[in-house]
């Protein structure tokens, strides 16, 4: 997948989301009038500010002086200013990076921004705060705007699981395989960001630019902390480890959230969408996931999502179904009987032709591709 955030914006439409953005914009065009720049430094952008033309923009969440704050105030824009005791961006243009949301994690998970947060979440939500609730509605607002644009024009197969699988086992290293050969056949790889199959098949598409064995190797690695219980430092720092041995690795999407507080994000989505509420999360993952979904065995998550899936592809809501490949036959038809029920659901319709049930995960990408015909 395309992998350069910093360049996400379309240039084509008027939000401003990076510095580079914004010169560029200033310097071909001589005018911000009615542009949006999202949480812009612009502090040492003052000459440019008193200069431009700023009637109708939008600044949200941007640092500027307050003689250039003072002027564009009065062109008629209208400044939402920074709110520097957060401890997230709710106007933030971009998406977040595991660097990002686990910095300072030498001192241990509680410091990282994305513990801050969900601490701050759970504070907020227990006070029923009305303006913390309309900060997390921005925040989220504006995360699935950078989703958007990341995504704009790429084929997405959507990989759900169980938060459950640990690292170690022969599954985790099949999702693992499974998200690798979807990077390889030109796929972006999106999941629900979090531990277990989801964190296998970010892993998976980390790996798709090395040699086969990098994979192996780094799975290995990756067993001695094999779940983010009892130490999500522990769980965190190994993937670091991975990534600090094998940098530049292949792009993919998580999309996580922080309702579930206890599952941290994985550091192998080059790109992390993180929410807080978690229904926009998961009705935004599937229904970006154009390309398909494999739902790999999970538990009561997984069967949610296989349903929020085959809605859309019963009622063609979102236009013609995309193929849903459902793998290992015996916990979806003995443990968690959910295959019957789907199949009964598309009889007779246009999403008959596109739902599988394989017995092993390497079956998978042929059957996606078998149901993309």
């Amino acid at each position: 997948m395309q992998t350069s955030p910093a360049h996400a914006a379309h240039h084509n439409d008027r939000e401003i989301e990076t510095l580079e953005e914004f010169d560029a914009t200033v310097s071909a065009r001589g005018t911000l009038a009615g542009f949006r720049v999202q949480a812009v430094d612009l502090t040492d952008r003052t000459r440019e500010l008193l200069a431009a033309d700023t009637a109708g923009a939008v600044f949200l969440g941007c640092p500027m002086r307050e003689n250039a704050a003072a002027k564009v105030r009065a062109d008629g824009a209208l400044v939402f200013p920074p709110l520097p005791d957060l401890p997230f961006d709710p106007y933030r243009g971009l998406l977040y990076t595991p660097d990002e949301l686990f910095a300072g994690l030498d001192k241990g998970y509680e410091q990282t921004p994305d513990a801050l947060a969900y601490a701050w979440f759970q504070q907020t939500k227990a006070d029923g705060d009305i303006f913390a609730s309309t900060l997390r509605s921005v925040h989220d607002d504006a995360v699935s705007d950078a989703l958007d644009e990341l995504l704009r024009g790429t084929r997405v197969v959507g990989v759900m699981g169980g938060h459950a699988m640990a690292r170690g086992t022969e599954a985790y290293a099949g999702a693992a395989r499974l998200g690798r050969e979807l990077a390889r056949a030109g796929f972006t790889v999106a999941t629900g960001g979090g531990p277990g199959a989801m964190e296998a098949a970010n892993l998976g598409a980390y790996a798709a630019p090395f040699e086969d064995a990098m994979l192996d190797e780094a799975c290995e690695l990756l067993a001695k902390a094999p779940s983010f219980t009892p130490s999500i430092t522990d769980w965190a720092g190994a993937a670091f480890e991975v990534r600090d041995r094998w940098p530049g690795g292949g792009g993919s999407v998580g999309i996580p959230t922080w309702f579930y507080g206890h599952e941290p994000p994985n550091a192998f989505a080059s790109h992390i969408a993180k929410y807080f509420a978690n229904a926009t999360r998961e009705d935004g993952l599937l229904a970006r996931s154009n390309a398909g979904v494999v739902f790999l065995p999970g538990a009561a998550g997984t069967v949610q999502e296989i349903f929020d899936s085959a809605t859309p592809n019963y009622y063609e809501s979102r236009g013609e179904p995309t193929p849903m490949v459902l793998v290992n036959r015996h916990h979806w038809t003995e443990k968690l009987p959910t295959w019957p029920l789907l199949q009964a659901l598309a009889r007779e319709r246009s999403m008959e032709a596109r739902i599988a049930l394989v017995d092993r995960i390497e079956e998978a990408p042929g059957a996606l591709k078998r149901l993309t015909r």
